[in-house]
């Protein structure tokens, strides 16, 4: 059910209606609500399952000897699992306390692998957390149209040349000062 959530609402977008969860999950529109009251419930469900395993991810890339393909593995992994694909809620759902603390943990979880791969010198010392975060959260999101091999092909592709664009030491200033943690914050309420 709720991979059938993700889907439905990174593909049709959160105005979806509840029908068609059910309808991919192959359930009845009882069992979805017995299960979750509210669509805003199934929202923040599916957010702390997209923090977790961003977390996880984060954990294998830090488990990793290498501190390069430790993060390449991180943001790969996290590409792959569409852990950004539901950022666009932001701001549309109230964020619960179990949000928030997901959250904090991905968060600093996220900074220590960065900051290996900056100690080792192979990460651009200008590209933040967040840049990588905020990355990630588009390579996140679905290609128009249908599902196909061509739209995955494309995706590895780009994604392939935006981590040669990380790499230390950067052949390009970057624009202006980076995002900070307060202005990611925000776009999801006032943290507790």
């Amino acid at each position: 059910m709720l991979t059938a959530a993700h889907e439905v609402f990174t593909r049709q977008g959160f105005d979806a209606p509840v029908s068609a969860i059910a309808r991919q999950a192959g359930v009845g529109m009882g069992s979805l609500y017995r299960r979750y009251r509210t669509k805003e419930e199934l929202l923040q469900r599916l957010c702390v399952i997209a923090m977790e395993r961003t977390v996880e991810a984060v954990e294998a890339g830090l488990a990793h000897a290498d501190p390069w393909e430790g993060l390449s593995l991180y943001v790969r992994t996290c590409v792959a699992d569409r852990s950004g694909a539901l950022a666009p809620v932001a701001g549309t759902i109230e964020v619960t306390d179990e949000m928030w603390r997901t959250a904090r943990t991905a968060e600093e979880t996220a900074e220590r692998l960065v900051a290996r791969a900056h100690e080792a010198g192979v990460l651009r010392r200008d590209v933040t957390m967040l840049d990588i975060s905020l990355l990630m959260e588009q390579f996140s999101r679905p290609a128009p149209g249908p599902p196909s091999p061509e739209h995955d092909h494309v995706r590895q592709r780009l994604l392939a040349i935006a981590l040669d664009g990380l790499r230390a030491p950067g052949a390009t200033v970057l624009p202006g000062e980076p995002p900070t943690p307060e202005w990611y914050r925000s776009r999801w309420g006032d943290a507790p």
